[in-house]
């Protein structure tokens, strides 16, 4: 397990990221609104399944490098470092729009939406990034690996499922939420913070 004050920062920070809307909170969302919420939790499955596989691969690539070569990690790590930095600048700055996804026949498939989901976890490159940079600061390599990446990636897919089943039942509701005034800029704000401070601290601890 990691120390409780990594996860007293892990899990705040990575809540506000995973609740702030992007493609997959959109496509759940959507697909909440269009073919109810039972039928988007096949959705939900292959993103967690896609998400799961994101983290793994992130934690024991890097883990690995850092074993191997540790002067070169401790120059990824200020890559990592900055990296965060700059997308939580990213995030203050955005403005805050919903990507609406349409074209969502009724009578697609299950596997179809188990396919969606997972694509859409793997496909994207700022997840990945997200993964690489965000999880191996929190894990400790001089314990064991297995039983930490365990815990951050429940933690992960918890708050993903959550994140996601709040778009998909609030439907229309947080949809017009979201748009109101400058709802979606202040999570991104709050994410932002979080995400810059984490930078910072994976780029000077």
């Amino acid at each position: 397990m990691p120390d409780i004050s990594l996860l007293a920062v892990f899990i705040p920070t990575f809540f506000f990221v995973a609740i702030t809307p992007g493609m997959c909170m959109t496509l759940a969302m959507t697909l909440g609104m269009s073919l109810g919420v039972r039928r988007t939790m096949w959705m939900m499955l292959g993103e967690l399944i896609g998400v799961a596989l994101v983290a793994v691969s992130a934690v024991l690539g890097v883990a690995a490098l850092m074993l191997k070569y540790p002067v070169v990690f401790e120059f990824l790590k200020w890559i990592g470092g900055a990296f965060l930095i700059y997308s939580g600048v990213n995030m203050w700055r955005a403005h805050g729009k919903i990507v609406i996804v349409d074209g969502v026949a009724p009578e697609v498939s299950n596997i179809s939406l188990i396919s969606q989901g997972f694509i859409t976890a793997i496909a994207n490159p700022k997840g990945w990034a997200f993964m690489i940079s965000l999880l191996p600061p929190f894990i400790n390599v001089e314990q064991a690996v297995a039983s930490q990446l365990t815990a951050l990636v429940l933690i992960i897919l918890m708050t993903e499922f959550s994140s996601m089943l709040a778009y998909a039942s609030g439907g229309k509701s947080l949809r017009l939420f979201l748009q109101r005034g400058n709802n979606i800029r202040w999570m991104n704000r709050i994410a932002g913070s979080l995400i810059v401070g984490v930078g910072l601290w994976l780029a000077l601890g």
